[in-house]
C-alpha cells in the first residue's frame, strides 16, 4: 500500500497525543468490533517503538488488525505469508543478475515496508523466521556485506497460530524476545457477530479506512514517548517486578534486562493517554502481563494457551504482591 507523500506537520505534544493514538485506535476498533483493550495496547506499542505478535485461533480478526492499523497511520504495508517452504530470501531480497551490463542490483523484499505483517509466523521453520530478527532489533537488513537501512517508521505485525494446530513451529526465545507485547483478540461476543453478519457488505471495512496520521506524526509520537519522565521510584518498582519473576518457584527464567527496558519504553507511551509527561505504577501495571508474559520460562510442562495463561495469572499475581511507591 503505498502512500502519497505528506507535507510536514508539528511535532506532537503530550496535551495533543492522546487525540492522535484515540483515532487511531478508534479505527482499529471500527473494523476489529469488540476489542477496545487491545486496540489500545496495540496503538501503545506502536508509539512505543514496538513490534507486536497476536497469538490466537485462525479468524478472529489479527489480519485484519494490522492492515487497519496501517491504513489508519498511513504507512506502507506488506503481508508475507509464512509457510514451511518460504525463504528467508523471499523476506529480504536478493541480489539480480543483469546479464546485459554484466552487473548486479538488490531487489528489496517484502521487508522494506513501514509496516510489515508476518502472516502465521510459526508455520515457518526457525531459519526463515530469523531473516526479521536484525529488522525488528535494528530497522536494518545486512546481505552480502552490505546494509539496508528500513523505511521509518519500522514495525513488524506477527500472527501466531496455536501450537496445537497442524504445521506450527514454535517461535525461538530470540524472536519471541523481538516483540514488545504479544495479545489476544480471542472470538468476539455474540452480539458483535449477530451485528458483522446483518452489517458487513461486499467490500471488507478495512479498505473503507483513510489515514488519521501520518508517518512523520508517529515518528514524533514515538520521540515524544521516550523522552517521557520515569522517576527513580518508578524504575526501582519495575525492577523489583522483574527481580520478583526471576525468584518466583513456578517460573523457571524471569524477565531479563531486554524486557524491563521494555516495559519501561510501553509504561511512557501508556502514560500518553492520560495526557502525562511521567510514568505512574498504574502504566507500569497496565502493560505488565502484555510486554512480559511470553517473555517468561515457566517450570511446569504447559504449552500454547495454558501457559500464556498461566504466565499471564502470575505476572497478575505479582504485581498485586510488589509494593509499589506512592
Amino acid at each position: 500500500m503505498n502512500q502519497p507523500a505528506r507535507a510536514l506537520v508539528a511535532a506532537p505534544t503530550v496535551a495533543s497525543s492522546r487525540s492522535v493514538m484515540e483515532r487511531i485506535a478508534a479505527h482499529l476498533s471500527s473494523v476489529v468490533q469488540g476489542k477496545e483493550a487491545q486496540a489500545r495496547l496495540t496503538v501503545t506499542s506502536v508509539v512505543a517503538g514496538g513490534h507486536v505478535l497476536l497469538e490466537d485461533v485462525p479468524g478472529v480478526g489479527k489480519t485484519t488488525l494490522a492492515e487497519a492499523l496501517a491504513r489508519a497511520c498511513g504507512l506502507s504495508f506488506a503481508r508475507i505469508q509464512f509457510t514451511a517452504d518460504l525463504m528467508p530470501a523471499d523476506i529480504l531480497g536478493a541480489q539480480v543478475f543483469h546479464a546485459a551490463t554484466a552487473t548486479f542490483s538488490f531487489r528489496q523484499g517484502p521487508i522494506f515496508r513501514q509496516l510489515v505483517l508476518a502472516d502465521e509466523l510459526n508455520r515457518a521453520p526457525p531459519r526463515t523466521q530469523s531473516a526479521l530478527l536484525e529488522g525488528m532489533a535494528q530497522g536494518q537488513v545486512s546481505l552480502d556485506g552490505s546494509t539496508y537501512p528500513l523505511p521509518a517508521p519500522f514495525t513488524v505485525v506477527a500472527t501466531q497460530n496455536p501450537l496445537d494446530l497442524t504445521g506450527t513451529y514454535p517461535l525461538p526465545d530470540s524472536q519471541l524476545d523481538r516483540f514488545l507485547m504479544r495479545l489476544s483478540l480471542g472470538h468476539p461476543s455474540p452480539e458483535v457477530e449477530a451485528r458483522l453478519l446483518t452489517t458487513r457488505g461486499r467490500t471488507p471495512p478495512v479498505e473503507k479506512l483513510e489515514p488519521v496520521t501520518g508517518p512523520e506524526e508517529l515518528i514524533g509520537l514515538r520521540a515524544l514517548a521516550a523522552e517521557l519522565r520515569m522517576d527513580d521510584s518508578v524504575a526501582e518498582y519495575v525492577v523489583r517486578l522483574a527481580k520478583a519473576t526471576r525468584e518466583h518457584g513456578d517460573i523457571e527464567r524471569g524477565a531479563s534486562t531486554r524486557a524491563v527496558l521494555a516495559v519501561g519504553a510501553a509504561a511512557r507511551a501508556y502514560a500518553l493517554w492520560e495526557e502525562r509527561d511521567f510514568v505512574t505504577p498504574g502504566d507500569v501495571r497496565a502493560v505488565l502481563v502484555p510486554c512480559l508474559a511470553h517473555r517468561l520460562l515457566l517450570r511446569s510442562n504447559v504449552q500454547g494457551a495454558a501457559a500464556r495463561d498461566e504466565a499471564s495469572h502470575l505476572l497478575e499475581e505479582l504485581s498485586r504482591k510488589v509494593a509499589a511507591p506512592r
